[in-house]
């Protein structure tokens, strides 16, 4: 098992309820894929004063689970992947990293 770890970091405030829709988007997307088994998401827990460190703070992380590297590869082809992404960059600009990893124990 692979798990893709995305910590996604929105550039302004999004309320809650686009949030929702964008972790449904991306989920049916990558769920639909075919090469991802699960998806979990979370919210960020904030810290206060963690604003003054120069570091690419969540927003929420999000985990998909998949059996093997090449299903990994082919998640970043997904249908209809690209369009979620551009469609949400347009309306709420965000910065993702990723980590790539087996199950942490």
């Amino acid at each position: 098992m692979i798990n893709h770890t995305m910590i996604v970091s929105f550039q302004s405030d999004v309320p809650d309820t686009e949030i929702d829709s964008f972790l449904h988007d991306i989920e049916k997307v990558m769920l639909d894929s075919g090469h991802v088994q699960t998806f979990t998401a979370q919210r960020h827990i904030p810290v206060p004063g963690e604003e003054a460190i120069p570091a690419l703070i969540a927003t929420v992380i999000v985990q998909l689970g998949l059996t093997d590297f090449d299903a990994l590869v082919a998640s970043f082809a997904a249908p209809g992947a690209g369009e979620v992404i551009h469609r949400w960059q347009a309306r709420f600009p965000y910065k993702v990293a990723w980590a790539n990893h087996e199950v942490l124990a």
